[in-house]
């Protein structure tokens, strides 16, 4: 099984959101976990933020 990590610089691309939008969102559990990478590194399932997107788009009526 291949998964992809994506750090938060393509997190931020891929979502728009800001850091500070994504870590508050993850305070209320509405936004992905991060994976620890090593003591000081963090990345995202590309699965789960592709999840989290689509679950977004459900939310506005799967319009793109």
């Amino acid at each position: 099984m291949n998964f992809i990590i994506l750090r938060l610089p393509e997190v931020k691309k891929v979502t728009g959101l800001s850091r500070s939008s994504i870590y508050a969102m993850m305070d209320k559990k509405l936004f992905p976990r991060p994976v620890p990478l090593g003591e000081r590194a963090v990345g995202w399932l590309e699965s789960e933020i592709q999840e989290w997107i689509s679950q977004r788009l459900n939310v506005r009526g799967g319009q793109v």
